[in-house]
């Protein structure tokens, strides 16, 4: 349990707009971490200890991609109980993102919508901070897993992605867990079109010859995850699938945030441009895990993300069809216990 109960720091936070709000607890976590202040928000991490791709979870709760995108607090997200931390998403130039305001709460609806667009300080500055991370040395259990996120820059054209996704592949390669190659945040013009059978098919071809490349030259095979959104149907479900067996790719995460409106209908902010993430995203979320893992057949590592504000939603990405889950929005509306809690409902379930 936290030293400080999440419900004292939250009505201070929601005081503040989203994004100065999110800003400065990266700042804290970033100073904090290492220190006896991460007493303030460290939890004892749930042991529930799962093997995917060759690697050995600690527990079935990550955190997911888009919270630390420049990967300055792994150590102090680490502390909340995390299994997994996935850091980024990183594009190979720094790029500001869009236009301020970017970010908007829904708190009738435990939801956000955010059109940040890959917002960060670039490839150097990421696997700098990423070096600076001391989770690894840290003795007691299973070390704690991380998951480097890659995607392409905004001014990249989408016929030239595929040379974004390599250069970040190589940059994160040495210092990664496992890899996850982004193309489905709406956030970035065309980047869904990645999805799209032959432009899939071409990406992921090059990044699988790629990582034949790395492995040689590091002397270690690190697992390839593949993020997909929530707004497909199940035919474009049934072709990723196929694709990601193709290639030799390793897992998927499903899904990234929705364009859908019909469960915020109504709502203050509901109009706004971007990705609608938190609880209006479970069902469409497990809806695709469900297609996946029907498609996937067993044993296809699938991280299962979007819409967990609570133990029993991480319980239903399980029963979904997911083998860990990866939780964002829930820990803004309510707080780092929720790590412990999914953790000890899926251990449990």
């Amino acid at each position: 349990m936290s030293l400080i109960p999440y419900a004292l720091a939250r009505p201070f936070l929601f005081g503040l707009d989203p994004e100065a709000a999110h800003e400065l607890t990266l700042h804290t976590l970033a100073k904090a971490q290492g220190t006896p202040l991460a007493w303030a928000y460290c939890n004892g991490r749930v042991e529930d200890p799962v093997t995917l791709a060759g690697l050995k979870f600690p527990n079935r709760v990550g955190l997911a991609a888009g919270l630390d995108k420049n990967a300055r607090c792994i150590d102090g997200l680490g502390a909340m109980g995390f299994g997994f931390v996935e850091v980024g998403t990183v594009t190979p130039l720094a790029q500001p993102g869009n236009p301020k305001p970017r970010m908007f709460r829904l708190p009738e609806a435990n939801a956000l919508i955010n059109r940040l667009g890959f917002n960060n300080d670039g490839l150097d500055a990421f696997i700098a901070n990423v070096k600076r991370a001391s989770f690894r040395t840290k003795g007691g259990g299973t070390p704690m897993l991380l998951g480097l996120n890659i995607g392409k820059n905004a001014a990249t054209p989408i016929e030239d992605a595929t040379s974004d996704y390599l250069k970040g592949l190589d940059g994160v390669y040495p210092h990664a867990d496992y890899v996850t190659v982004n193309i489905s945040s709406p956030n970035t013009k065309n980047l869904r079109a990645l999805q799209s059978d032959e432009a899939l098919d071409g990406l992921l071809g090059a990044v699988a010859e790629r990582r034949e490349a790395l492995a040689r030259q590091h002397g270690k095979r690190v697992p390839i995850f593949v993020k997909i959104a929530p707004d497909l149907d199940e035919a474009q479900v049934d072709v990723i699938a196929a694709t990601l067996q193709r290639h030799g790719m390793d897992g998927v995460v499903a899904t990234n945030t929705t364009l859908a409106r019909d469960a915020v209908k109504g709502l203050k902010h509901a109009e706004e441009t971007g990705g609608l993430s938190g609880a209006p995203v479970l069902e469409a979320s497990n809806r695709v895990i469900r297609q996946l893992r029907a498609a996937l057949g067993k044993g296809f590592p699938i991280i299962g993300v979007g819409g967990i504000l609570s133990a029993d939603d991480a319980v239903s990405k399980i029963k979904a069809g997911a083998d860990v889950v990866q939780i964002y929005t829930g820990l803004i509306y309510k707080g780092p216990d929720l790590v412990k809690q999914a953790a000890q409902a899926i251990k449990a379930a």
